[in-house]
């Protein structure tokens, strides 16, 4: 992808949001003071291959760190780029960061 992907918080609607030539993708979350669960990513066909959904992924890990709180990956393309990124392991919740590395 020629132009990096611009992710934003919606807090209210609880996900993190790309908009890519008008076409918007997502990372659904539940967090709490000290946790965010990241829940499903949904990235339209038209977008896929285009680095979106690591984008969103990215951003997510960030925020988390950022704020010092625990991540549960439940969504799939989050727990597989979490492998693909281990530099982001120390954001997982403990029990979860062991369940990734048994699936990896």
């Amino acid at each position: 992808m020629s132009e990096p992907v611009e992710v934003t918080d919606n807090n209210a609607a609880s996900r993190y949001e790309a908009t890519v030539e008008g076409t918007l993708a997502i990372l659904e979350y539940q967090r709490s003071s000290s946790r965010v669960t990241l829940i499903h990513t949904n990235v339209p066909t038209a977008l896929e291959g285009r680095g979106v959904g690591s984008a969103l992924a990215r951003l997510a890990l960030d925020d988390a760190r950022a704020r010092g709180i625990e991540v549960v990956p439940t969504c799939p393309f989050v727990a597989a780029y979490i492998r693909r990124h281990p530099e982001y392991l120390d954001t997982v919740q403990p029990d979860h960061r062991a369940k990734l590395a048994a699936e990896g």
